[in-house]
Parts: C-alpha cells; structure tokens; sequence
C-alpha cells in the first residue's frame, strides 16, 4: 500500500510527498532528515490517499505538485 500525503506547517507551507510507510516517513520529517521539511515546524498530515499501485501513486502525486493539483489542494483544504 502507498500513501500520497499532504503535511502543513503551523506557518501554512504544504509538503507534498509519497511513502509506503506514512509512520517512518512522518517521524523522518519531524527528525529533519528531510531537506524540505527540516526547518518546517509543527507539521500535520492535512490530506492522504492511499493507492495499490507505485504508478498511480507516483502520478497522483505528481499532480499535487503541478499547478493544477495545488488549485485543486487549496480548494478542498482549509485555511
């Protein structure tokens, strides 16, 4: 099983990601093993999906972090 995950920070910032084991994953972001996140605080998973398949998975999630997939988060997530 594959979990395309949305996380938000306590400043509003999303983090779009993809992981076959959300729990590992989310305690490697609050550890800053992860770039992205590292300087983000206070992060909550805001949206998940879960897939199957790595494909559709990898694909949804590229389609979070186009332009498209970004409208579509900020229209079904709360400010």
């Amino acid at each position: 099983m594959y979990t395309v995950y949305v996380l938000r920070d306590n400043k509003g910032k999303l983090y779009k990601g993809l992981s076959n084991d959300l729990a590992r994953r989310l305690k490697e972001h609050k550890l800053g093993k992860t770039r992205t996140t590292a300087k983000m605080e206070e992060l909550k998973v805001v949206y998940k999906e879960e897939y199957e398949e790595l494909v559709i998975a990898r694909k949804r999630e590229l389609y979070f972090k186009s332009a498209a997939g970004r409208r579509f988060l900020k229209k079904i997530l709360p400010p």
